[in-house]
């Protein structure tokens, strides 16, 4: 694995690393924050790899750096590897800990929330027509609020915490940390979780939270769900549950104003917002990539490669779903009338997101009802002029300053 790409931290060269990834044949050797990896930047390779049962999330079992304590303490991306939940499980574990938490995902449940979505949405518009004249940073004011705000009730987290525990996902998915800055910030959510655990455990409610420390707590042999998994399960929803949808908001905003035939086409109904709820998750993914899954045992690939046995694997989420090979010459450009919108924006196989369509119906609701109050909505700034989020990880900006104009009635 000589020569790797050297991935960007500050996230401003994701673009031109992704034409690096689709250049070449097949998987190509990245170097992650002084970690060395295959990334898979194309679809069909990625989604085969990812229904792999050679293809672990474990470190623990099967990723040697991380056996041998090699990053310990020293690499900002410890946290993404080293939680305890289903994220990181990986056989007979993945499918215990998934089973614990998807009720909460289910049909019904995400239709029943539903009502609560649509109130959210417009309290925060409502809150937006008050705001005085001048830029307003739609990412912090609506497109952060939505989904902290769903994922709170769900989890049952209480008004004094959210912004608590929002400030920690943004510092726990800032690339740009240091070793010590990324130890610390993962001291700060873990202190976070323990004293809601604690809170939820004195005052249990009808929410995803308490039904978690029911199933931890009924069990005395703690067989059902550990300590550490509960907790990092919690850290697993809250933080999947923030950062894809508002980057899914952010980015679908973003296109339909830097695009405005394609933001015509949605108002007069040429097409359906689920058709920009999907091209946005295909051109601009919430989650760039995100590690590590390795190698059970050495795997030849199509391509002539073989990855070895205990090699780190990066999913390059935003790469393979903007594949040339698959959409052609206009991968790269955002289009609602595009007939394959096939994308791994949450993933595929056995780890495929559970949330996926609770964001999916987040922004379902939150995207009409946006552009339905604000018709003159523009950006403050030119496109090119966003700054990009300070990660290797998320897909999204810093800000999003946008001209509101005249709400509608």
């Amino acid at each position: 694995m000589d020569n790797p790409l050297i991935l960007d931290p500050s996230g401003r060269r994701r673009l031109a690393e992704e034409d690096v990834l689709h250049r070449s044949a097949g998987p190509v050797v990245v170097d992650v924050l002084g970690e060395k990896a295959w990334a898979i930047g194309h679809h069909d390779l990625l989604v085969q790899l990812l229904s792999d049962s050679r293809v672990s999330k474990d470190p623990r079992q099967h990723w040697p750096r991380f056996i041998n304590g090699d990053i310990v303490g020293k690499w900002p991306l410890y946290l993404q590897v080293s939680v305890d939940n289903m994220f990181t499980a990986y056989g007979k574990d993945h499918r215990r800990l998934r089973r614990l938490v998807s009720p909460a995902f289910s049909g019904r449940r995400t239709a029943q929330l539903l009502p609560a979505i649509e109130a959210n949405t417009d309290a925060l518009l409502d809150a937006l027509v008050a705001r005085t004249p001048g830029p307003v940073d739609l990412r912090q004011s609506f497109a952060a609020q939505l989904p902290v705000a769903v994922i709170s009730d769900l989890l049952g987290i209480p008004t004094t915490m959210r912004t608590g525990f929002r400030e920690s996902i943004d510092r726990i998915w800032d690339t740009t940390n240091t070793a010590d800055e990324a130890v610390q910030a993962t001291k700060d959510a873990y202190a976070m979780l323990h004293d809601f655990v604690a809170l939820k455990r004195s005052e249990p409610a009808d929410d995803l939270t308490s039904a978690l420390i029911a199933a931890r707590d009924d069990e005395g042999d703690g067989s059902a769900l550990t300590e550490t998994e509960l907790v990092d399960t919690l850290l697993l929803v809250i933080a999947a549950g923030y950062e894809t949808t508002i980057n899914l908001l952010d980015s679908a905003v973003t296109a339909l104003l830097a695009n405005p035939g394609q933001r015509e086409l949605v108002r007069t109904g040429g097409v359906e917002w689920s058709a920009v709820v999907e091209e946005t998750l295909r051109f601009a993914s919430p989650v760039s990539q995100m590690p590590m899954r390795y190698a059970v045992e050495d795997i030849p690939l199509p391509t002539g490669e073989t990855i070895r046995k205990g090699d780190a694997i990066l999913a390059s989420y935003g790469a393979a779903s903007r594949d040339p090979e698959l959409h052609g010459e206009t991968a790269k450009i955002f289009d609602v009338t595009r007939a394959d919108k096939r994308n791994v924006a949450f993933g595929h196989g056995v780890h495929y997101c559970l949330g996926a369509p609770l964001a999916r119906a987040e922004a379902a609701i939150a995207l009409p009802r946006l552009f339905e109050r604000f018709p003159g909505l523009s950006l403050a700034v030119g496109v090119d002029e966003l700054e990009p989020l300070p990660s290797i990880l998320g897909n999204g900006h810093s800000t999003l300053p946008v001209h509101l104009g005249t709400a509608s009635a």
